[in-house]
C-alpha cells in the first residue's frame, strides 16, 4: 500500500470514528462565522475576476456552500 493510500485510509477511519463530533463542529456558530468570511471573500474575488458577469451564479454557489457549513 502506498503512503498516500495509507494516509487516505487513516483519514477515512478517523472521519468514520468521529463523524458526530465532525458534524457538530461543522454546524457550530464558529464554523458559521469563519465560513461566511471565507465564502464572502472568495465570492468577491470571483466576481471581480469575472468583471461581474456571473454575479448571480457566484452568489448562488456561495449560498449553496454556506448552507452546507455552519448553522444558518
Amino acid at each position: 500500500m502506498s503512503a498516500f493510500d495509507e494516509l487516505a485510509k487513516k483519514a477515512g477511519d478517523f472521519i468514520g470514528d468521529n463523524k458526530e463530533q465532525i458534524d457538530a463542529a461543522l454546524k457550530s456558530e464558529q464554523a458559521e462565522d469563519i465560513s461566511d468570511k471565507v465564502l464572502d471573500g472568495v465570492a468577491g474575488v470571483a466576481d471581480k475576476v469575472t468583471g461581474g458577469k456571473f454575479g448571480d451564479h457566484i452568489a448562488g454557489l456561495r449560498d449553496a456552500a454556506d448552507g452546507a457549513i455552519g448553522n444558518e
